[in-house]
């Protein structure tokens, strides 16, 4: 399952939008019900904006009705090249991620390709994080 969140994920980097920085990025995650759903950056010229890969593909998921996700895999590089490293989710996109994972946390796998990769809980990179409970 790996090697195809993280194919898929290179995939959708080539749909990326990044006129700006140039930097192309993909996301590929994996639902609680066992689909995949994409998302690539889309860049905006007041860069507030902008949409990270991962945050197109949380959207998208659900917005399809999809709201419980069990892991993402990402990849980003400079427009025109492979991957030379790895790219992980900002803060934000960590945030939002946290809003949906579909058990006590969520798989985060970086990639450069489908051999060169690494694995994370969210709960490693986002630790002490802010959800739902917070607010109870």
């Amino acid at each position: 399952m790996k090697r195809t969140l993280i194919q898929m994920a290179l995939n959708a980097r080539e749909s990326a939008y990044a006129p700006y920085s140039h930097y192309q990025v993909g996301a590929a995650l994996f639902t609680d019900d066992g689909e995949i759903v994409t998302g690539c950056n889309v860049e905006n010229a007041t860069y507030g904006a902008t949409c990270c890969a991962e945050r197109t593909a949380v959207f998208k998921a659900v917005s399809e009705g999809k709201k419980h996700f069990q892991s993402i895999a990402i990849v980003g590089g400079m427009e025109g090249r492979e991957p030379e490293d790895y790219a992980y989710p900002c803060g934000i996109c960590r945030q939002v991620l946290s809003e949906f994972a579909a058990r006590d946390d969520l798989t985060v796998i970086v990639a450069k390709s489908c051999d060169d990769y690494k694995e994370y809980s969210l709960s490693e990179l986002l630790p002490c994080s802010f959800g739902g409970d917070s607010i109870k």
